[in-house]
């Protein structure tokens, strides 16, 4: 723990001990006063004025650390170096070009100053679900009133190269098929132009959860997240910590991811979603709150909680 400490105050500067934990002057708020509480025997720490927290303190050494102090506590922990995780993944994958593809040609953003007419009912059926005008620009959303995708909502996604990778289409109008995506593959992570893998991910299945869940959600997208998807690549690689918040329903798909990012020792957070049908039907403080008492995840408990849930089903 010394050599540990040694680190953490050559990164973060003093601290005071009181009892079983460090504190130190938080980086991510910059708090004048020592607040930032670590416990290195049971790995954890927290701010106890901007509530960042986490369940691996090697998130702070990676975040502001040197590379040789990043390498030195990875040697102390004895675990791979993440870099090493992008050769384990390549040997998996085939190469591949970056999917790019075409918005549709009718398409109409509700982002524009001046909207047509025709704007009225997808702007009535985005509001009667609880986004708002800021939700409508943040992610991009649109629509068409003409051609194959014509009464339905279109909400892109883009890449880090601020392309568009996928879209989402939802009809407004009381289509039998409420969705009709593009011929395209679902392997790509959506929105990855505005994900922060330096800060903690949600995990939900579809767009509107991912709204509602706000900032660094990302939809899967029906996917089980195998080790060979993008998404799952790129979390390990930055390791960057997991908050799962798939529809109550689908617990063998949460099992399956949970037991896959264990094997990489992925840090992971069971948002409870019980009494809701998804995510996409709570309110956003609804889901703040369970957000913030959001359960840590290991195998134990995982499996035990898993276990409670389907004999009170």
């Amino acid at each position: 723990m010394e050599e540990k400490l040694r680190i953490v105050h050559q990164i973060l500067g003093s601290s005071r001990k009181v009892r079983d934990e460090f504190l130190f002057k938080c980086p991510y708020c910059g708090h004048h006063k020592h607040k930032l509480s670590v416990n290195f025997a049971k790995g954890y720490f927290k701010c106890w004025v901007c509530d960042v927290r986490g369940k691996n303190i090697y998130r702070l050494v990676r975040k502001y650390g040197s590379y040789n102090q990043r390498q030195k506590w990875l040697e102390l922990e004895g675990r791979l170096d993440l870099n090493e995780f992008e050769n384990i993944f390549a040997e998996m994958n085939d190469v591949v070009e970056e999917q790019v593809i075409d918005l549709p040609n009718e398409f109409i953003s509700l982002c524009n100053k001046h909207l047509p007419r025709s704007s009225k009912k997808p702007l009535e059926y985005l509001y009667e679900r609880g986004l708002t005008k800021k939700d409508i620009m943040y992610w991009k959303i649109g629509y068409c009133s003409e051609g194959r995708y014509a009464g339905r909502v279109i909400i892109p996604s883009f890449n880090s190269a601020g392309n568009v990778n996928y879209f989402i289409s939802r009809s407004y109008v009381g289509h039998t098929r409420k969705y009709l995506n593009p011929p395209a593959a679902k392997d790509v992570i959506f929105n990855e132009l505005y994900v922060d893998w330096d800060e903690p991910v949600v995990l939900v299945e579809g767009i509107f959860d991912a709204i509602v869940a706000g900032y660094n959600a990302i939809p899967v997208l029906g996917s089980t997240l195998r080790e060979t998807s993008k998404l799952f690549q790129a979390i390990a690689i930055n390791d960057t910590p997991v908050y799962i918040a798939l529809d109550a329903d689908a617990r063998k798909k949460s099992r399956q991811i949970v037991e896959s990012m264990l094997k990489y020792d992925i840090e992971l957070y069971q948002i409870d979603t019980a009494g809701c049908e998804d995510v996409g039907s709570m309110s956003k403080n609804t889901f703040s709150e369970r957000y913030n008492v959001a359960q840590s995840v290991d195998y134990d408990t995982f499996f035990l909680l898993d276990e409670i849930r389907r004999v009170n089903v």
